[in-house]
């Protein structure tokens, strides 16, 4: 999972990167906590995205006029946090 954000790392400084094994050294108790806390946090920012490509506005080729593509996209965000109040 975290080799496809590693580059991510030199670009962006706010990257947070699950803490990985060492050769011969397990995980710590913390560590292993850290990374479920990571990965749970991961999948509710994914299931947000699944949510976002069914409205169809980021699984496919967006066709309509490139101006209003921000604005419906957060009006789209929007009907989806609301939908969870948040």
């Amino acid at each position: 999972m975290a080799m496809g954000y590693q580059g991510w790392q030199k670009i962006a400084n706010n990257v947070i990167l699950p803490i990985k094994k060492k050769k011969n050294q397990p995980l710590t108790k913390e560590e292993k906590l850290y990374n479920k806390t990571l990965a749970s946090f991961r999948v509710k920012v994914e299931h947000k995205f699944r949510e976002l490509k069914i409205f169809r506005i980021l699984s496919g080729t967006y066709r309509n006029f490139r101006l209003k593509l921000h604005m419906r996209l957060n009006i789209i965000a929007g009907i989806v946090n609301l939908k969870h109040a948040f």
